[in-house]
């Protein structure tokens, strides 16, 4: 199981990277052989497929997703430990609701990410 002190540590570093708008920075988290899945790909890369594999699509994504949203800043909500995952829930752009369930594999390392985000903003 993941420990309480690790999940706030990793979400805080994760965090920290995507704020620091450093592609390079954020992907450090993952694996070579990561698959996430998320709305936005299809959207982000402009193409058919939610699903991206492996860290050279992961880059051109991120990459890409730190171009569209100049004004990106996640701000941290809650953080849920599991065995070998951690869920980061966390505002995102615009202030929308998001959660990432973050599965890790044996090295440390980020293998598998789901993606969710909320339908509606904030209200502030």
């Amino acid at each position: 199981m993941l420990t309480k002190e690790f999940a706030e540590s990793f979400a805080k570093e994760w965090i920290e990277a995507w704020n620091s708008h450093d592609a390079e920075r954020v992907l450090k988290h993952y694996s070579p052989e990561v698959e996430l899945t998320s709305p936005f790909v299809s959207r982000i890369l402009e193409g058919e497929k939610n699903i991206v594999r492996g860290l050279v699509e992961l880059r051109e994504y991120f990459g890409r997703a730190i171009e569209i949203y100049p004004e990106l800043k996640f701000v941290p909500r809650h953080v849920f430990a599991g065995m070998k995952s951690m869920v980061i829930e966390y505002e995102s752009v615009g202030g929308r609701l998001s959660a990432e369930l973050l599965e890790f594999n044996d090295a440390g390392k980020v293998c598998r990410v789901l993606a969710h985000y909320s339908t509606e903003r904030m209200s502030v």
